[in-house]
């Protein structure tokens, strides 16, 4: 089979809270005239971007094409998960056009490429691209890459001393595998912000990449499909820290799920959650929430200390019980210093 025969998928990556489900989403809206299917990854057995991304179901990409993951990261279940995955997607009655993937935002993208080469699927698909989606604001203020300077002046007091940090050698692979990043939630930056985090990125990227802003997940699709990367045959370009090893864990990271009843106070919420990323170190927060005397949900993604909340569509005949998905680094998830903090939130029974 030609190229042009194969089905083209873009690869959509980047760290937790970054604004990849909210750039498929805009792709969504944004077809150009073709038939879309997504497969979406979450880490954690709570999906939250894969209902955000079914409500958008249409014509051009209906539910049924709308495919997720959760409680695992495809990078590291190709055989169970991922190639079964894609060959359902392409033997849907009317084939898709282009898929997207979003991988969950610990996931590294490099062995997810390397699945693109079983032979099962070799023939019938390409990665056209991978975008690196990075939070502009959070890398602006350091909290993923290290700073250059200060590491370079500790290296040359002590060799012996390890740098690296479990955020910053996701958020590298990421950078490492990319075609184009995207630094989302330029609003927040500024172009101070924008400027330093460009920085940083062209610091980490083993190559030249396209670096370009975006606001609410709004870009030309046309300047992120249509890439023809054929990025399956280019992984030496693309280093990663876990090049030569079969595989990788996700063991530097913990997720639990928190069951709450209704929610009394929306704000004391977001207060609780805001205590969560200053004082146990918490790095997201997403789910839904049942808020008293409030018929609709309230979808809750937070990333740090900053906080989206939104009523997103009737409870309908589904229990309303509220469930958050919180994720941090291993040795900062304590399941019972969180609940002391989310539970108090909640209408007594």
């Amino acid at each position: 089979m030609s190229d042009l025969n194969k089905i083209p998928v873009t690869v959509i990556t980047g760290f937790l809270g970054a604004g990849k489900t909210t750039l498929i989403r805009h792709l969504m809206q944004n077809p150009q005239g073709k038939r879309l299917a997504v497969l979406v990854n979450e880490f954690g057995t709570v999906g939250v971007d894969g209902d955000i991304l079914k409500s958008c179901a249409d014509d051009n990409c209906p539910a049924e094409n709308i495919v997720e993951l959760a409680n695992g990261c495809i990078c590291c279940t190709v055989a169970d998960d991922f190639i079964p995955t894609i060959e359902a997607l392409m033997a849907l009655p009317q084939r898709p056009d282009h898929i997207l993937i979003e991988t969950s935002g610990l996931a590294l993208p490099k062995p997810l490429l390397k699945a693109f080469d079983w032979p099962a699927i070799r023939s019938r698909i390409t990665v056209d691209g991978v975008i690196a989606l990075a939070d502009a604001e959070a890398v602006a203020a350091g909290r993923f890459a290290p700073d250059v300077d200060a590491v370079q002046a500790q290296r040359e007091a002590d060799d012996s001393i390890d740098h690296e940090t479990p955020l910053s050698e996701v958020f590298e692979d990421q950078i490492s595998c990319a075609d184009i990043v995207l630094l989302s939630k330029a609003d927040l930056a500024g172009e101070a912000g924008l400027a330093s985090a460009r920085a940083v990125i062209e610091a980490e990227a083993p190559r030249k990449l396209p670096i370009l802003a975006m606001e609410e997940g709004r870009i030309d699709p046309a300047v992120i499909l249509g890439l023809n990367a054929a990025a399956e045959d280019d992984l030496d370009a693309r280093p990663s820290h876990h090049d030569g090893h079969d595989d990788h864990e996700h063991d530097d990271f913990d997720t639990v799920v928190i069951d709450l009843p209704e929610v009394a106070d929306p704000e004391a919420l977001r207060a609780a959650i805001t205590r969560l990323a200053e004082e146990q170190n918490i790095l997201r927060v997403k789910g839904y929430v049942a808020v008293a005397g409030k018929p609709m949900r309230m979808l809750v993604q937070a990333v740090g200390t900053r906080i989206r909340a939104q009523y997103d569509k009737p409870w309908g005949d589904a229990p309303r019980a509220s469930k958050l998905v919180v994720i941090g680094e291993h040795h900062d998830v304590d399941l019972d210093a969180i609940r002391s903090v989310l539970v108090p939130v909640a209408v007594e029974a």
